[in-house]
């Protein structure tokens, strides 16, 4: 097999890896995947506008989040069923994120638990994504698992008060096969998980217990079970950036759930600049949604993220080569990365910022409309 270049040919070989049904589940967004598809055409609306004759002899890819210091601006997302994957799953992703002294942010619905997942790592970049249930026993034990076994933070999906309806999913029937688990529920005492003929019998149960009545006070409760931060994860809207700070959330993650609920949705990186304007200089901002090249991740930090986070990527990479896979697809971006800091005359992350960028409004008018820090075209 010859060796990938880029994130794209990780993907091709992926699809052809996969079972129809695993590749479905992961590639596939909801109802006709317009959110999906416009997250990436979105970077394209921008174009870089580098400086010249700048010494970047060394280019320094550190940033922090929540007070931890990460070597590259570019963590994980919670993805479910990474053993779909590839059989070490989690625990590939996880050594690699150790290894490469980032974040990973660990799914409720792992196929490894979290506790699996954490011996795996030498640091404790890793925070726990959590989906807040009807059953409030079963929330506070799985928050009291994660801070016990030295997770950092709580990110809390907010945009999945139901599942987005993926046709894709349904056509398949997708189900688990026998031999995977939801790890982190069927460790829990007295779980009952009910029978289902054409979906895992825990995935339904899941279903079942996603609490759609959750409103900003859930969070005052749930501060009370832990003394870690808690990150909200799927704001797009300024506004409720506002409530997520005025509520006690130390993080935002700028997400709209890879296109995988409410299509239609506006994209994460339309969504960035507004957030970071109104709550910016008050809780760290993180990204998701789309990110395939370096300079993705560049116009993401410039625009005023802290940091990104890589989702389907990682699953491709999994797939193709395990352990080996994921560390090579974040090697290929952080290159990427550097590569764009270095052409555009940023020495560090913290020399990024929007005047690197203009806005390309080509495909609606002929001319090219300057971002408001940036000085005319001559």
């Amino acid at each position: 097999m010859i060796k990938p270049i880029n994130l794209f040919e990780y993907e091709s070989l992926a699809q052809q890896q996969l079972s129809s049904m695993t590749w479905g589940y992961y590639s596939s967004g909801a109802l006709d995947e317009i959110t999906l598809k416009n997250n990436r055409k979105s970077f394209e609306t921008y174009q870089l506008y580098p400086k010249v004759l700048v010494d970047v002899s060394e280019i320094n890819l550190s940033t922090t989040l929540l007070g931890q210091t990460l070597s590259i601006p570019i963590g994980v997302a919670p993805m479910a069923f990474q053993c779909l994957a590839h059989p070490q799953g989690e625990k590939a992703t996880a050594k690699v994120l150790s290894d490469l002294k980032t974040l990973l942010i660990l799914s409720t619905l792992s196929t490894t638990s979290l506790e699996e997942v954490a011996a795996c790592q030498e640091h404790n970049l890793r925070w726990f994504q959590l989906y807040i249930h009807k059953d409030k026993g079963l929330t506070k034990a799985l928050v009291e698992r994660a801070e016990k076994a030295g997770y950092t933070a709580i990110c809390v999906t907010v945009d999945a008060p139901m599942l987005g309806k993926r046709e894709i999913d349904i056509r398949n029937q997708f189900t688990l096969p026998e031999s995977l688990k939801l790890a982190n529920l069927v460790s829990l005492e007295d779980l009952a998980i009910p029978n289902s003929s054409n979906q895992s019998g825990l995935f339904a149960y899941f279903q079942q217990q996603i609490d759609p009545s959750l409103t900003w006070k859930d969070l005052e409760w749930l501060q009370s079970i832990t003394k870690l931060p808690i990150v909200l994860k799927g704001i797009l809207r300024a506004d409720d950036a506002r409530l997520a700070v005025e509520n006690g959330s130390k993080g935002i993650i700028v997400s709209n759930h890879g296109g995988r609920q409410l299509d239609g949705a506006i994209t994460t990186l339309e969504a960035l600049p507004k957030i970071v304007e109104t709550v910016g200089n008050e809780v760290d901002i993180i990204i998701d949604g789309g990110i395939r090249r370096g300079t993705d991740v560049f116009k993401a930090l410039a625009l005023g993220a802290k940091a990104v986070l890589i989702g389907r990527p990682i699953l491709w990479g999994l797939t193709v080569n395990g352990e080996a896979g994921v560390n090579h697809v974040l090697e290929l971006l952080k290159d990427e990365l550097l590569l764009a800091m270095a052409l555009s005359g940023c020495p560090s992350i913290a020399d990024i910022n929007d005047s690197f960028l203009l806005k390309d409004h080509s495909h609606r008018t002929s001319g090219i409309q300057l971002h408001s820090n940036s000085l005319p075209l001559l």
